[in-house]
């Protein structure tokens, strides 16, 4: 028999619990760099182990271990939570609320670092889990709750050496990223490959009361850049078609706040950033050497390998002028058809009454990751604007919300597949 919906949902939403379950999390101070989760993943093998999970460990770094929790269901399908422990550092002296969690109830919010980002969805995860594991009758679908370590750094210890091991066997993945902003809510299906170069250029010195006499880097290196940049903006690729109604999506999304304009290109374009640059001694001194780094960030969709092809042939043209280094990845998406996106989106919206955008992430995560390895993913939570900043908050109501929607969307998953 499989658990009622309405009684799990009930069951998950309870707000002292659900505040209590936050505040747990973020008494715990799991700041990436150092990053030691140990502790905190102790303390939920054994929620996870009182509740009758089934739990493994899966450790590249014993400091930052990673756990999984299963609980079978009434089909063999498994649907992953997955939520990262750790987070980004923060500076006492610069908050008004306690980084370690503090509970506001006329505001209605939960203070602390990764009150957002993410352990008040985390949270939520949790109490889905205990109310699942408590309910009469068995969850739609086999549950497994991953609790990750190392995202905040992209770390080798976290969803990576999961993958590696070929640790998660999933027909789908939730990831607790927060995805709202300025009151948009969205889930994110895709992401942007990306392309790291680093250029180098050479010539020779002179002294700058003769430049003629010499060739300077820096304006080698400069000319290289100003043209590849100028390509890449206005250049098109090809895209698979699988992901045109992501994209559309994901303009649409952004020109909230960016403008039609700059949302279109944001996604029609290659988008490229100078990040570093260097070169030269003295201001009197023709350079003999510079260098510069560039991030390079394409549609999903998009092959990169042939992107490198074409900014390779066109640094190529530039006398003295060298890819040095070249990293790279692809861009990842799950399409909107598979029974993942409708049962979080398409339950989500029920539960806000909003509009959830399907959209790429500009970025890319462990969600990258997963979607190589062949389990669709996608990122939801609802949450605040606050991620990463000084006085980092989750709302109750975004708490109840997440709550809701995951144990929903574990019933739409099972009835979509």
């Amino acid at each position: 028999m499989t658990a009622p919906a309405d009684a799990v949902v009930a069951a998950a939403t309870d707000t002292r619990r659900l505040v209590d379950r936050a505040l747990d999390l973020l008494s715990v101070d799991t700041q990436n760099p150092p990053g030691e989760t140990d502790g905190l993943v102790d303390q939920l093998e054994g929620f996870f182990e009182g509740f009758g999970y089934r739990t493994d460990r899966v450790v590249a770094d014993p400091a930052k271990p990673n756990l999984l929790a299963t609980l079978p269901g009434a089909t063999d399908a498994t649907l992953c939570f997955m939520g990262h422990v750790d987070t980004v550092p923060y500076d006492a002296d610069d908050w008004t609320r306690d980084p370690l969690g503090e509970y506001d109830e006329a505001e209605g919010r939960v203070y602390g670092r990764g009150a957002t980002d993410m352990k008040g969805p985390l949270a939520a995860m949790l109490e889905a889990a205990r109310a699942f594991a408590e309910a009469e009758g068995e969850p739609p679908v086999t549950l497994c709750f991953a609790v990750v370590s190392d995202e905040e750094t992209g770390g080798h210890a976290g969803v990576r050496a999961m993958v590696e091991r070929d640790a998660i066997a999933a027909d789908g993945c939730i990831i607790g990223e927060t995805t709202c902003e300025r009151g948009r809510h969205s889930v994110t299906v895709a992401d942007k490959g990306s392309i790291w170069l680093t250029l180098e250029a050479g010539g020779e010195a002179a002294h700058g009361s003769r430049p003629m006499f010499g060739t300077n880097a820096i304006d080698r290196l400069y000319s290289a850049i100003t043209d590849l940049r100028s390509y890449l903006c206005t250049v098109t690729f090809e895209t698979d078609p699988a992901v045109d109604d992501v994209i559309e999506e994901s303009v649409e999304y952004y020109a909230g706040h960016l403008g039609e304009e700059a949302a279109g290109a944001l996604f029609s374009h290659p988008t490229c950033n100078l990040g570093t640059i260097e070169g030269g001694e003295a201001i009197n001194t023709v350079p003999e050497h510079a260098r510069a780094e560039l991030d390079v960030r394409l549609s999903p969709g998009v092959d990169t390998r042939a992107v490198i092809e074409e900014i390779r042939d066109r640094i190529d043209d530039h006398e003295g002028v060298v890819v040095a280094e070249c990293d790279w990845s692809v861009g990842s998406f799950t399409p909107t058809a598979d029974p993942l996106v409708p049962a979080v989106a398409e339950t989500a919206e029920a539960v806000t009454g909003d509009r959830v955008f399907r959209r790429s992430a500009t970025g890319g995560g462990d969600a990258k990751k997963l979607r190589h390895a062949g389990i669709p993913t996608l990122e939801f939570a609802l949450g605040t604007d606050t991620v990463h900043g000084v006085d980092e908050y989750t709302t109750v109501d975004a708490l109840r919300a997440n709550a809701e929607i995951y144990v929903r969307a574990a019933y739409a998953f099972a009835e979509g597949r």
